[in-house]
Parts: C-alpha cells; sequence; structure tokens
C-alpha cells in the first residue's frame, strides 16, 4: 500500500477576514477570502491536519542578518523601521538558507488569528504559532523555478514584496499602498531599482487577487502563477 498522503492547512489572517488553502489526499481547495464572522461554521476547521501553517498580515517586521542580531536587540532593531508601541510584544524567528533573522509584532489589534490557531490543530492536537506573512513568502523562494523571483501579497492596504535572483535575496519590504494599483506602482518600482525585466520574469502571488487583478499583472510579466 502507499504511504498516505500528508494532509495540510495554510491560514492566511488579516484585520478584514482570513483565507485557507487545503491539501488532503491529492486533492487543494482555495477558499479566497472569508469575513471573520464564518469562523466557527468552517468546516475544513473542524478537523486537524498533519501541518497547519497560520500567518499573519502584519506590517511590523524586518529582516536582519543574523551576525547583526542579538535577542537583546530584537525591540531596538524593529523599531528601526516601524513605529512600535510600548505595549506591542516583538518577537523573532531565523529563517533558514537567508543567515537572517525575522523581527516582527503580531500586535495589530487582532483576535482572529489567535482564535484560528486555538481551533485549527494538527493531528497530534498540538497548537501552531501564527507568524508573520513575510516569513511564508520567505519561504517560499525555494518553490519559484525562475532565476528572477518575485513573491508577492496584498491585503489591508499593504504590500508585502520578496525579490531575489538565484539563491541571493535582493528585497524584503512591506508597503502602505492603498488599492491594487499603488501596490503595482512599489512592485515596477523595485523592479526598476533591480534592474529586473518584468517581461521575462513570473510574479508569484501567495494572496488570493481579483480577475481583474490578475489580469493587469498579465499585461506586464511573462507570467502570474499562486504558490
Amino acid at each position: 500500500m502507499n504511504e498516505k498522503e500528508r494532509s495540510g492547512i495554510s491560514i492566511q489572517v488579516s484585520l478584514s477576514g482570513y483565507s485557507f488553502a487545503v491539501d488532503d489526499e491529492g486533492r487543494s481547495f482555495v477558499s479566497g477570502w472569508l469575513g471573520s464572522d464564518r469562523i466557527f461554521t468552517t468546516p475544513e476547521f473542524q478537523r486537524r491536519y498533519d501541518e497547519v501553517n497560520i500567518s499573519l498580515f502584519t506590517p511590523k517586521c524586518a529582516l536582519v542578518p543574523s551576525h547583526f542580531f542579538s535577542p537583546d536587540s530584537a525591540r531596538a532593531s524593529l523599531s528601526e523601521v516601524v513605529r512600535l508601541r510600548d505595549t506591542d510584544a516583538v518577537e523573532y524567528k531565523e529563517i533558514p538558507g537567508l543567515g537572517a533573522v525575522l523581527v516582527y509584532s503580531n500586535s495589530i489589534d487582532e483576535s482572529l488569528s489567535r482564535v484560528i490557531s486555538q481551533t485549527v490543530l494538527t493531528t497530534e492536537g498540538k497548537l501552531v504559532p501564527v507568524y508573520p506573512e513575510m516569513y511564508y513568502l520567505l519561504c517560499s523562494l525555494d518553490k519559484c523555478s525562475d532565476y528572477n523571483k518575485i513573491i508577492v501579497s496584498y491585503r489591508d492596504g499593504y504590500l508585502y514584496l520578496v525579490i531575489a535572483q538565484g539563491k541571493s535575496l535582493l528585497l524584503c519590504n512591506v508597503y502602505e499602498a492603498v488599492d491594487f494599483t499603488t501596490a503595482e506602482y512599489f512592485i515596477f518600482l523595485a523592479l526598476k531599482k533591480l534592474q529586473l525585466n518584468p517581461e521575462i520574469s513570473t510574479v508569484s502571488l501567495h494572496t488570493p487577487v481579483s480577475g481583474d487583478e490578475e489580469m493587469s499583472l498579465y499585461r506586464y510579466f511573462k507570467s502570474v502563477e499562486s504558490i
């Protein structure tokens, strides 16, 4: 008999709701964006999975080279690039293979991510931590087969953008973008500064987007894919 395929669910949480993608027994399903009022009636949340990933769209994050980082300086490092309140909790997570540490705060005045993390458990009944969306963008670089790797998430007025060439990380940043058109502006501005040609590049979407938004990207990029 073939070994049973592992089941998994990836959940993205924002201030305005959540989305999820399920891989189970060779089948995949992506929900699209849902309102927080549906969390307790979502059937996919009523079972357990071999792997559970939960991300939060927090713009309060910064990537620090490992040789410049120490746990005692985590808050100071993050406060240099984002505005922190005295009550904001600061955490950090090492990024394997990049020689860097992601410093972040999940304190964005929401409770949905905590509720979901206490609801959706692993097969062993374990709770999983909530990491920032940027963490999963960085971990997705290996999934991009092109030499130019452009990974994008957009939600609640913020663009999360990671760009790499081969194994070299070129950019990891969050931009405040009031709409998707503004988000596209920042994408193309970053590509121009890095001298990358979108016409020979694939842009990888880490969040669900509308059909019009996807077609808009197709006008400029060689290909648009979801990861």
